[in-house]
């Protein structure tokens, strides 16, 4: 059964910092694309960043590039999430997610194949 485990939420000030962690089971983890989505309370569900498959090229969504860094450990099945300078509209339940085999990337959610549960990042003013 595939799983995806997420932790490292939590509350942080505006112009801070979270670091987002997610394990993986259950799949081949270097045949899928891996990475994060978020959902702002009372909105739609909104890709944030992801590694493709094999490869692992990047890509994040416009909101996110230049304070975000997703990395992975293949040997770990890990997908890390670090947020630099955090904003309140930031504040998010954050999912990890993947999405294969052989996925370069994702076009929306109903792409998604296995979900974690979620961890709440809360960025104060």
């Amino acid at each position: 059964e595939a799983q995806l485990v997420e932790s490292g939420g939590g509350l942080v000030q505006a112009g801070g910092s979270l670091t987002l962690s997610c394990v993986a089971s259950g799949f081949t983890f270097d045949d899928y694309a891996i990475g994060w989505f978020r959902q702002v309370a009372g909105k739609e569900r909104e890709g944030v960043s992801c590694l493709s498959a094999i490869d692992r090229d990047t890509d994040y969504a416009d909101a996110v590039k230049g304070r975000f860094t997703i990395s992975s450990d293949s040997a770990k099945h890990t997908v890390d999430l670090q947020m630099n300078n955090l904003r309140p509209e930031d504040t998010a339940t954050y999912y990890c997610v993947a999405v294969g085999p052989y996925a370069r990337a994702w076009h929306g959610e109903t792409d998604v194949d296995y979900w974690g549960k979620g961890t709440l990042g809360t960025v104060s003013k």
